[in-house]
């Protein structure tokens, strides 16, 4: 049974499982997504991932507020607040493999171990614009999430620049997310295809 979350916008609802993208214009609208997804995250008590390439983590902590203790939270392990170079990137070049790894350590660990309920992850994904190995493979990635998505109490939201990524790899990207924020909105998307269809096409 999926059981309905918070996701920090006002009228936007998700269901544990989701695996979502949202797509913005700059640093500023990143941040009216991002910052209350992850408040209403911490306020829920959930484990909360959150994985930035844009600017330094320190920024996003400066600014979720909204009387917080980030300090305590980051403190605690509930708030963790990541580099690209130190997750997609942590072995040199990227590997879907390794990334799923990483989701499956960080989220499984903090849901069996019992202390939280549900887990928040969060990615900018500008990082695959970098010239570097495995940066190809981003929408066979965002493919393959959707199956580590049912595996745990979590939602998965994944953070696209419309200034930075063009309309071809969006076309793409769209077909690799069941559901879409849009204007504040979380609708199904008529465009998603399942991994063995996604995975069919492009062989």
């Amino acid at each position: 049974m999926t059981v309905p979350q918070v996701l920090g916008i006002p009228g936007a609802s998700v269901e544990s499982g989701d695996h979502l993208c949202a797509f913005y214009r700059g640093l500023a609208e990143r941040d009216e997504i991002l910052l209350p997804y992850l408040r209403a995250g911490l306020h829920a008590e959930e484990k909360c991932i959150c994985i930035i390439d844009a600017s330094e983590p320190s920024v996003v902590l400066d600014r979720i507020g909204d009387g917080i203790d980030v300090d305590g939270c980051v403190a605690s392990g509930q708030l963790e607040v990541r580099t690209s170079d130190e997750t997609y990137f942590r072995t040199g070049g990227f590997s879907i493999a390794e990334m799923v790894e990483f989701w499956d350590a960080a989220v499984g660990g903090a849901i069996t171990g019992g202390r939280f309920s549900c887990s928040r992850a969060v990615g900018e994904m500008s990082w695959a614009l970098r010239d570097a190995p495995g940066v190809d493979l981003l929408v066979d990635y965002e493919s393959e999430i959707n199956r580590f998505a049912p595996q745990y109490p979590q939602l998965l939201l994944c953070l696209y620049d419309l200034e930075r990524f063009g309309g071809e790899i969006v076309v793409e990207l769209l077909k690799t997310h069941p559901k879409m924020l849009v204007s504040g909105m979380v609708l199904e998307n008529p465009y998603y295809q399942p991994p063995d269809e996604f995975s069919a096409r492009r062989r």
